[in-house]
């Protein structure tokens, strides 16, 4: 299945709006009936949520983005010449803009010759698509719209792949998660291809924590934006106003925790899944994590899942990480 809009690039979608309204349906119901409860962070991005995060990645206290971006620009030629990329194979693609630096330095290469985007937006998918296109004209630029999870739909078979997952998502998963996930991609790539991810580092508390609370509030705003979202598209009445964005550094398990916190007793009345939940007054409800990294943690990572660390580059400061990998 493609969509096509005059002049636009067709791209392949493999994941309807009704696959989307399934996966947000149970999602919703298992977190509001869990114990503790929970909501999966991928239903903070509707068209309110993109743009909140776009307005986080400029805040000063978000250090993630324009480090990781410092990073691939020192790297970027040394990355492909480590790879000799022929198709890049992009998860969770979004705006590809981070990715433009890898483009430039296959292109001057002469190596890479395809850039595969995977989003679940299609329109967003979309727009990247067309705009990719347009700038990089000796380039196939082939999109996919699916769940990145479904890997052998995500990454299609083409030559001399690297398979890029930036941005720090990988800690969006719990330690299980992140295995099955890793262990998916190796099944689908072959021995010699590579996985170009961006890790968090491990970094002090009183750093990482306003990343995720800052003092302007727009992360507070992008965390109740879930509820706005489950209000939109299933009927719900919750009231993003009567919880509180909570942000905790987990050192146990080196991660960010966001959580809603309720401030009073409360009832919400989900009609789509004809649901109610009770909130008893402080209870909290965690929609994110964000796992942070260390090296030997990562690497270990990678290898239960079938691959060899080539190299890693980070920062000065050491607080983000571009690991490189190559399927055994």
């Amino acid at each position: 299945m493609t969509s096509t809009s005059p002049a636009s690039i067709p791209v392949q979608v493999h994941l309807t709006d009704a696959d989307i309204d399934a996966a947000l349906v149970a999602d919703v119901r298992a977190g509001l009936t869990a114990s503790p409860k929970h909501l999966p962070p991928k239903w903070f991005y509707d068209a309110r949520g993109s743009e909140l995060f776009e307005e986080i990645t400029a805040l000063p206290e978000y250090y993630p983005t324009r480090t990781e971006r410092g990073v691939l620009e020192a790297a970027a030629d040394e990355i492909v010449a480590a790879t000799g990329v022929v198709t890049l194979v992009e998860l969770g693609s979004g705006s590809s803009e981070k990715t433009r630096l890898l483009l430039d330095a296959g292109l001057r290469a002469g190596t890479l010759e395809t850039y595969v985007p995977q989003d679940v937006s299609i329109s967003a998918l979309q727009g990247a698509v067309d705009e990719l296109s347009a700038a990089y004209p000796s380039l196939a630029v082939e999109g996919i719209v699916s769940d990145f999870s479904d890997l052998s739909v995500s990454i299609p078979d083409r030559p001399g792949r690297t398979v890029a997952f930036l941005g720090g998502t990988l800690g969006n998963l719990t330690p299980a998660e992140r295995a099955g996930f890793l262990t998916g991609i190796a099944d689908v790539l072959r021995p010699g291809e590579h996985l170009l991810i961006g890790v968090g580092l491990v970094v002090d508390e009183s750093l990482v924590v306003p990343a995720y609370d800052d003092a302007q509030g727009v992360t507070a705003a992008f965390n109740k934006n879930v509820l706005s979202v489950i209000d939109g598209r299933l009927d719900a009445d919750f009231d993003p106003d009567g919880f509180d964005h909570v942000a905790i550094w987990d050192a146990e398990n080196e991660w960010i925790e966001m959580r809603l916190r309720a401030q009073r007793p409360m009832t919400v009345r989900v009609a789509d899944l004809d649901l109610e939940v009770e909130f008893t007054e402080g209870e909290e409800m965690r929609t994110e994590i964000s796992a942070k990294f260390r090296r030997d943690g990562i690497s270990e990572e990678l290898a239960a899942a079938g691959f060899d660390i080539t190299r890693i580059w980070t920062d000065s400061d050491e607080r983000f990480a571009v690991v490189l990998s190559t399927r055994r």
